[in-house]
């Protein structure tokens, strides 16, 4: 990627002003611009000599505006405040203005992404990173990891297992909120003023969830990453690794949302084939044949007329979705169930914390979140980015050839546990793991024993025993 047409922009948030410094090659004169709300400092950037893999990036890193999630949980979880639909609206801020003291933001095809990075480096030193036998070092895993939420999810969810990944594979761990989730920026109208032939990418659609993947890979200036997906995240892993394998050091799926196929027993066509050449096995086959084709024809017809139906219907639930109703109901059917969801995600609901919940609901307080999850609804059921052109993913897993890790929970009431040991077995050498005790959020209620597993599971592909690779929980990254 070529640096010397980028633009970098560096955001520093402060109230109730914003100052931006753009550092740009594109120009060396240098131009200063002044208003009252925001100071616009250019010059020049000059790259000579050097190739840098990592993109022009735009940071934008939070101030002491951010809520605290240890505050009071009244504050987001009023009961009565939030059954009225303009005292929610009235509270929705800029996203940006929601962001914790180590969020960041980077601009990707006009979203601002939020994403929170941790480097072993610059962790706190008063903890070892790993306990070490005296006869042997820690082989260093070479490759960063990118963690991907699941539905309704966000860079929280991972929130108690950042640090410790990091300590583990010492390299960086980035975890990014997907656009209508989190405090990523939202878009409501992505193709407004375009026309047919000029429509942007669909940051709402997976092809970007899965650019944006591959772009963060580029972004920690790497050639291979670890993908970890959860839940739904899982599909953005697996499609990333579909579009670009080589920069794909392994996958680790955790409760994975991905429908997994049946086994297919292969001595079923088994039989005896005694007088198949004979003049009766011959006309039979001929009936056969001929039933196979018209049978086919009116196949082909009745698919044509389902996509058709299929299409208006879609279209007909996208414009519904996207009227003043269906945005009304999506906001009052999250701020009803919402909760009672992250609960039930859970093995031991008690297990549920204000803090938990704190951190799953103050995405609500963005604004426009309710318009953008319509829209992130829309894009899943109307775009097939061009999938009618590819085998189903159920038909893919075979050819997974990287390393690949399986973990779940054996109460997950989500995705049940059979589906993930059933897609184990779809895909070649996969490793699967069941976490005793534990729901759809192993990460969040289960950390140190996921730690655990995804340790053993490195050490035994990258090399260093589970004793070498066993992490100090001590600082396991929770917010406080």
């Amino acid at each position: 990627m070529n640096l010397l047409n980028t633009t970098t922009r560096i955001f520093f948030l402060h109230k109730p002003k914003q100052s931006i410094i753009t550092f740009s090659s594109l120009s060396s004169n240098a131009k200063l611009s002044l208003d009252s709300s925001r100071t616009n400092f250019q010059m020049p950037c000059l790259i000579s000599g050097q190739s840098f893999r990592r993109p022009g990036k735009r940071f934008i890193v939070s101030n002491a505006a951010s809520p605290s999630l240890s505050g009071s949980p009244d504050q987001f979880l009023d009961g009565g405040a939030q059954t009225k639909e303009e005292t929610i609206a009235e509270t929705e801020q800029d996203p940006m203005n929601l962001a914790d003291p180590d969020s960041c933001f980077c601009e990707f095809q006009g979203v601002n992404i939020h994403h929170k990075v941790f480097d072993p480096q610059t962790l706190s030193d008063d903890a070892p990173i790993t306990n070490v036998d005296a006869q042997g070092t820690t082989p260093k895993v070479e490759f960063p990891m990118i963690l991907l939420h699941g539905f309704g999810a966000s860079v929280f969810s991972w929130n108690r297992v950042m640090k410790p990944l990091a300590r583990l594979v010492r390299s960086k761990v980035l975890a990014f909120d997907r656009p209508a989730f989190g405090l990523t920026s939202r878009i409501l109208h992505p193709f407004s003023g375009v026309t047919n032939d000029a429509k942007p990418l669909n940051p709402y659609s997976m092809v970007y969830s899965v650019l944006t993947t591959l772009y963060f890979i580029d972004f920690l200036a790497a050639d291979k990453a670890i993908l970890v997906g959860h839940s739904a995240g899982c599909l953005v892993a697996v499609d990333s690794y579909f579009e670009s394998p080589e920069r794909v050091a392994a996958l680790i799926l955790v409760a994975p949302a991905i429908f997994a196929p049946r086994p297919v027993n292969t001595a079923a066509g088994a039989g005896d084939n005694r007088g198949e050449n004979g003049p009766r096995s011959k006309f039979l086959g001929t009936l056969v044949e001929l039933s196979k084709v018209i049978i086919g024809a009116i196949s082909r017809a009745l698919t044509g007329m389902a996509s058709m139906l299929s299409s208006l219907y879609k279209k007909a639930l996208a414009a519904f979705l996207r009227s003043y109703l269906g945005v009304m109901l999506v906001r009052m059917a999250i701020n009803k169930f919402g909760v009672t969801a992250v609960r039930n995600a859970w093995y031991d609901s008690k297990q549920v914390t204000d803090h938990v919940v704190q951190g799953y609901t103050k995405p609500l307080k963005a604004k426009g979140w309710d318009k953008a999850l319509v829209e992130f609804t829309v894009a899943t059921l109307t775009d097939n980015n061009g999938s009618e052109k590819k085998p189903p993913l159920s038909k893919r897993f075979q050819e997974i050839k990287c390393p690949v890790l399986i973990v779940t929970g054996d109460t997950d009431r989500i995705v049940p546990a059979w589906n993930a040991e059933r897609l184990s077995r779809a895909i070649p050498g996969s490793v699967f793991e069941v976490i005793k005790k534990c729901g759809h959020l192993p990460q969040e209620e289960k950390p140190d024993e996921f730690i655990s597993v995804v340790a053993k599971f490195l050490g035994d592909v990258f090399g260093g025993s589970q004793r070498e690779r066993q992490v100090d929980l001590k600082f396991q990254g929770s917010v406080s």
